[in-house]
């Protein structure tokens, strides 16, 4: 092949807009194939824990209430050296879950820490909260 100074002028151009056709080409071409860890899902439900109101007993309910379940959450520590469970994070996933159920209203029953768990082999430690689903016309 030979040097570029010593093509023809006609050569260069013609190079020289091949090369920038084919770099127009690829810049436009559409990319179909993106992978993402981003899901929608996650963000319509991310709030979705705020929207259920925790609640002390079923007297704070004014007017028609209907039990929905019962509703569990867990805070899990993975590995000795993570972050010990809590009960905030327990509750959340709680409130998430009573928000499946489309209740709008809580009434934790008791929260457990749970250490060196032998039945659930993926945790150190966890916390549990229980508590029961509602759905209220309106609280307090």
């Amino acid at each position: 092949m030979k040097n570029f100074k010593t093509m023809p002028v006609i050569t260069k151009c013609n190079a020289t807009i091949l090369l920038l056709a084919a770099l127009f080409v690829t810049g436009c071409a559409k990319i179909n194939d993106i992978s993402t860890n981003l899901d929608r899902e996650n963000f319509k439900n991310y709030f979705s824990p705020t929207k259920v109101k925790i609640v002390a007993s079923e007297k704070e309910f004014v007017g028609k209430y209907k039990f929905l379940g019962l509703v569990e959450g867990e805070s899990c520590q993975e590995k000795a050296h993570h972050a010990a469970p809590n009960e905030i994070d327990a509750r959340t996933e709680a409130r998430g879950n009573a928000y499946k159920l489309e209740a709008n209203a809580i009434i934790f029953s008791q929260c457990v820490m749970i250490e060196d768990d032998k039945a659930a082999k993926y945790c150190v430690a966890s916390t549990v909260c229980y508590g029961r689903a509602y759905k209220v016309e309106q609280v307090k």
